[in-house]
């Protein structure tokens, strides 16, 4: 069982790290956004901006919440 387990848990990591990977690229653009905000006047591509940044940012919140559930279900499916 001890076993079984161990390679579960190898098996996580990886996705968990290429969620976190997307997390921090997710967390660039944002960041880059808010620079690309501050260079410019130009009210409609603030607006665009902060459009861009609201999705990204309910974008981390999916993923983070799918890296939730993900270790919710694998440690499920190691109970079973």
């Amino acid at each position: 069982m001890a076993v079984d387990e161990q390679d579960n848990q190898s098996e996580s990591t990886p996705r968990e790290a290429e969620l976190q990977r997307q997390l921090d690229g997710l967390q660039s653009q944002v960041t880059d956004m808010h620079k690309a905000r501050e260079a410019t006047e130009n009210p409609e591509l603030s607006f665009e901006v902060q459009s861009l940044k609201e999705k990204l940012d309910e974008h981390s919140k999916q993923l983070k919440q799918s890296v939730e559930k993900l270790t919710q279900l694998e440690s499920e499916n190691l109970v079973l």
